[in-house]
């Protein structure tokens, strides 16, 4: 992957992070344990989306519950207000913004983990690994794990903080225009990647994909808004990597998950950039593919692991926008 520039990316409202991990015996204090943990996540969150597509392809939903949160956060402090008697539980007199995601500990009550990363590698390690059948998203040896970081840093640089520095109507032309550029080769070199494997690693998909897929959505329902129509058809010149998330939407581990609606408000709620002409040029129709996954799999039952708090959302059915 090409170099990232050093630009930075808007992060979520600045809390105390909660880094505990989970360990494989009781000497680590957080130990795997079926339905011990639980996850708290709003679906419009992409940092949440990554860790809802993960415990869905290590079928976790028997094993660790996951409590959906509105789209939009309701605190008046930015925060989700389902989240603060857990906040203020695990922080003696905690003031900041209650933010998701939050891995939980039901036998103590108390927050194990608001960081993603950590938290996606103790799903794929510490509870995904007893199912041969499930994915292996974070392969061991040859440098694996140093490329799927790589693929993170990539999506976060090269494509998230270079697609919000193109789009900033109050910045310099020249700026928006090299910003452009950099997301352009981006986009090109994943292009070249995927015009000869079906995933970003090779042939096998890994958390690197969960992360690439995530970016794209974000890309083509958030960041392209604030585009103009030019850059928009641009990025969209990229057959390879647009028929890869694609074929990802359809697939039931991502699709399902995918809360356009939500997504929309949680933006429009944030957002202060103004929107141009780039909105009226959608690079997919993700409801569409998102349906025709479904309609080549068997109906499924809603799964028990997912559970719905008051004001919760509810999993957006296939096809659903």
């Amino acid at each position: 992957m090409p170099a990232a520039p050093s630009t930075t990316v808007p992060s979520r409202p600045s809390v105390p992070s909660f880094r505990g991990r989970i360990g494989r015996d009781a000497s680590s204090g957080y130990y795997a344990v079926p339905r011990r943990y639980r996850l708290h996540l709003s679906l419009s969150c992409p940092h949440c989306l990554r860790i809802a597509i993960t415990h869905s392809l290590l079928g976790l939903e028997e094993t660790l519950p996951v409590v959906l949160l509105p789209a939009v956060p309701d605190g008046p402090d930015g925060g989700h207000s389902a989240l603060r008697p857990l906040y203020e539980t695990s922080s003696h007199r905690y003031s900041d913004p209650t933010a998701a995601p939050v891995l939980s500990d039901d036998w103590t009550g108390r927050i194990v983990s608001t960081h993603t990363p950590d938290i996606l590698h103790d799903l794929a390690r510490y509870f995904g690994c007893d199912h041969p059948d499930r994915p292996t998203l974070y392969p061991h040896g040859a440098g694996t794990e140093v490329e799927i970081e790589a693929v993170e840093h990539f999506c976060e640089y090269r494509i998230n903080a270079a697609a919000q520095h193109a789009g900033q109507a109050d910045t310099d032309a020249g700026v928006r225009r090299t910003a452009l550029t950099s997301l352009l080769r981006a986009l090109g070199s994943l292009e070249g990647l995927l015009a000869f494997q079906d995933f970003i690693l090779g042939d096998e998909i890994t958390a690197a994909d969960v992360q690439l897929w995530v970016t794209l959505v974000q890309l083509d329902t958030v960041h392209r808004l604030h585009l103009d129509a030019a850059a928009v058809h641009r990025i969209a010149e990229h057959p390879y990597l647009w028929a890869y998330a694609r074929r990802l939407a359809a697939h039931s581990a991502f699709g399902r998950h995918l809360d356009l609606d939500g997504i929309s408000r949680r933006h429009h709620a944030h957002c202060r950039g103004l929107e141009a002409a780039g909105a009226a040029v959608q690079i997919l129709d993700w409801a569409v593919h998102i349906a025709d996954g479904a309609a080549a799999q068997p109906c499924q039952e809603p799964l028990d692991g997912f559970m719905e708090p008051q004001h919760a959302l509810h999993l957006p059915p296939s096809g659903s926008a």
